[in-house]
């Protein structure tokens, strides 16, 4: 088996990570298509998966340029260029033959954790060496490395030639997650209100997507000042700066039934990956309206089931619902029109050395989307 080395970041589950030289198979088999990455989005996720308790290959959001593809792929060729997926269909399951691509059960990590497996997903493509020992990848496409091997449903054609690597590199996750919650799983009707809860990455993009849709009033509600600014920047029509002793945000949820003509919006997005805000979107929402946990809380938390009162909906989306190879052409073509906006969402670029410095960027809120670019 021919190799490439390469460098990428690996930590073995302990909270750490290190840069390091790994071996990646040059001759793709089968679906398998190598990927030279050019940039590698930051998400709390990338964080997360340092103490997932077994070795990885950092990293799920990037673009890249195909380097070799094996003989059974068709979707791209050599010198193309690719968003990478990070939930990765077999599309003969049962839910990717109802369209629910994003939850695969075959392929998708999500699934494969809930299962009672690791969050490396059901079948880890083989094919990547560290110190001599087989290493998955994160999400099985593990992009904060050099070169990336996956299969060729990670793979979606690159069609924007305005669309730089680095925007194209956050759009698999964080723009995907928000945008697709609104567009996909909501179905914001134009004219309508929402909340939403954290205007982090993935806040900004329901923000804007919110915005595109038509909503007439979009209120963005956080603890911090600075993220408030940019969420106007991005679509919002109002601002609630709320207070870190407000319990379940009920104080900030009558400012909003306030702005709302005493009912409440029609929809409420939570995107601050808070257990205890979990519900909060239920305060939010008018009868009838519609609460999203956009942020994927996968704790026990306790419901006050007067919440719900009346017919109020609640949803949980995971990843926006997202059928990639449909959406992110979609997201491009609203890209190129100028409506989603995507490099005023890069804060920070940063070189693979420097990863270190892009997680501590993220955590302490500085960054809205933080990028790793390779040469």
């Amino acid at each position: 088996m021919s190799t490439i080395e390469c460098k990428a970041a690996i930590s073995v589950g302990d909270g750490k990570f290190t840069i390091e030289t790994i071996k990646v198979k040059s001759n793709p088999e089968k679906d398998e298509v190598l990927v030279k990455m050019k940039a590698s989005g930051l998400c709390h996720t990338d964080h997360d998966s340092l103490t997932w308790g077994m070795p990885i290959v950092l990293g799920h959001e990037g673009a890249g340029i195909v380097e070799a593809v094996g003989p059974d792929v068709t979707n791209v060729k050599v010198g193309d260029e690719v968003i990478l997926n990070w939930a990765t269909p077999c599309y003969s399951c049962f839910q990717c033959q109802e369209g629910n691509q994003h939850i695969c059960e075959t392929n998708s990590p999500v699934i494969a954790n809930h299962a009672g497996k690791l969050p490396g997903g059901h079948v880890a493509i083989e094919g990547t060496t560290w110190k001599g020992e087989p290493i998955e990848r994160s999400f099985n496409i593990g992009t904060l490395s050099e070169y990336s091997l996956v299969r060729s449903s990670a793979c979606v054609k690159k069609t924007s030639k305005k669309l730089s690597f680095e925007a194209a590199s956050i759009v698999c996750c964080g723009v995907m997650t928000g945008t697709g919650s609104v567009f996909n799983s909501a179905e914001l009707k134009m004219g309508s209100s929402a909340v939403v809860l954290g205007t982090g990455g993935v806040g900004l993009n329901v923000i804007q997507a919110a915005r595109i849709s038509g909503a007439a009033k979009i209120i963005a509600i956080d603890i911090n000042e600075n993220r408030l600014e940019l969420a106007k920047e991005f679509g919002a029509t109002d601002v609630i700066l709320a207070d870190k002793a407000d319990k379940g945000l009920m104080q900030a949820a009558e400012k909003v039934k306030e702005m709302t003509e005493g009912r409440g919006a029609d929809y409420a997005f939570e995107c601050t990956a808070i257990p205890a805000l979990g519900v909060a979107p239920l305060a939010m929402i008018r009868n009838a309206g519609t609460a999203v946990q956009v942020s994927g809380i996968e704790e026990e938390i306790t419901v006050d089931m007067r919440l719900f009162e009346w017919d109020k909906k609640y949803i949980n989306p995971l990843y926006g619902a997202a059928r990639p190879d449909m959406d992110f052409p979609k997201l491009e073509a609203l890209y190129e029109k100028g409506d989603l906006m995507l490099d005023e969402m890069i804060t920070n670029t940063y070189t693979l050395d420097n990863l270190a410095q892009a997680f501590e960027d993220m955590l302490s809120g500085k960054n809205a989307k933080g990028v790793i670019t390779f040469n």
